[in-house]
């Protein structure tokens, strides 16, 4: 069973080309603060963050009407559509972890972030389109906040893999990780979806045990991967794209209570199309408050400078001055206020450690000191739903 586990996960490494035209965008604003002073709490590049569910199904080519082109002549980028707020829906068959959905986090020029879930965890990937080929730049599992990675570099295990390669072409063929060899078996091979019939290009991957095979469309991307191993069969099929659907994620927000010694917390679903921002869509929905039996976390003047997981398992958050110039609490209510904050950004994350400053220096007022480099931890023992 771990052979298969292992086999199954190098055969969902390619299926998040749900693809992109090579499109030249503005660039989206960063979620993070560029001030020096919180450089110094080496901060990664992942700091940097980009600044209706009407469903439509796009339309079939048609292998009866569709026209054969020369090999040479295929444009690399046409399998690189533009999928900003689109929702893709792939439906398995042979494994409960085969059906998946694909949102895009997020897109700069000529490189995309995918999110894909497929019920059990959730997987982002970076993918670029490049002069010659398509590859994923960095991929990453068990990925639930929203960060914007489109210019990290990856690290040690995120190395990139050529998931598309010129000239489209049969013979075509590189290597891949875990000593694989990727080859373009097919041109305008007709695949059968639920949206209709397509002329793709087939890529077969093969290892010393299994095989993987991906059809990828003009205009759309991967539309169906086929992946085998001695008599276990698992396919994965592009059923459905919904546009201007926005990826909705569950926050759990704590606010303090009157009595000075609690905590509520109400769970509100915050929507993201690509490029929002994560940290303004929890600042804004912060400052809406449940009920009246709750008190403010955050005044209508504070807003949250950068916010980002950072390489020690730590989330860094820094808040503009007004946290506490505009916070008029006393030191019992004043932990609260923080305890929230911590739990709140800490649950999103899933950290149990938030170093909290305020324009980049560790929090400090009459009632509260923390030294540089002093974190805050969650805690969420005397917390209950919000009535």
């Amino acid at each position: 069973m771990k052979k298969i586990g292992f086999l199954f996960s190098l055969f969902f490494l390619a299926l998040i080309l749900s693809s992109c035209r090579f499109f030249n965008r503005e660039e989206p604003n960063t979620d993070s603060s560029n001030s020096s002073s919180m450089s110094e709490e080496s901060k990664i590049s992942s700091s940097s963050e980009e600044n209706s569910a009407t469903s439509s199904s796009q339309e079939a080519a048609s292998s009866s009407s569709s026209t054969a082109e020369e090999p040479d002549s295929i444009d690399l980028a046409a399998y690189f559509p533009d999928t900003n707020n689109q929702h893709y829906i792939y439906a398995g068959e042979g494994n409960e972890y085969a059906s998946y959905d694909e949102y895009t986090d997020y897109a700069k020029d000529n490189r995309k972030q995918i999110r894909k879930n497929n019920g059990g965890t959730e997987e982002v990937k970076v993918i670029e389109l490049e002069k010659d080929q398509i590859k994923t730049r960095l991929s990453r599992g068990e990925a639930y906040p929203r960060e914007n990675w489109l210019d990290q570099e990856p690290g040690e295990e995120e190395g990139t893999e050529i998931l598309l390669k010129a000239p489209l072409k049969e013979g075509t063929t590189w290597p891949v990780m875990g000593e694989r060899t990727r080859t373009i078996t097919g041109i305008n091979v007709s695949i059968d979806t639920p949206m209709g019939t397509y002329e793709t290009v087939e890529v077969t991957t093969e290892g010393s045990e299994d095989k993987v095979v991906d059809y990828y469309a003009p205009d759309i991307g991967l539309v169906k991967t086929v992946f085998t191993s001695d008599d276990y069969n698992v396919t994965s099929t592009l059923s459905k794209i919904e546009t201007d659907v926005p990826l909705v994620q569950t926050v759990r927000f704590y606010y303090p209570n009157a009595d000075g010694e609690t905590l509520s917390y109400v769970d509100k679903e915050l929507a993201f199309k690509t490029n929002d921002v994560t940290k303004k869509k929890i600042e804004t929905a912060y400052k809406e408050l449940p009920n009246d039996a709750v008190g403010s976390v955050l005044s209508d003047n504070t807003t949250i400078l950068s916010l980002y997981l950072n390489t020690d398992g730590r989330v860094y958050v820094d808040f503009s001055k007004e946290l506490i110039s505009e916070m008029n609490a006393g030191s019992a209510y004043e932990t609260l206020i923080l305890q929230s904050i911590v739990n709140t950004i800490g649950g999103y994350y899933y950290m149990n450690e938030v170093y909290l400053t305020v324009d980049g220096q560790p929090y400090s007022t009459g009632h509260i000191q923390k030294e540089k480099g002093e974190s805050f931890t969650v805690d969420t023992e005397n917390s209950s739903e919000v009535q």
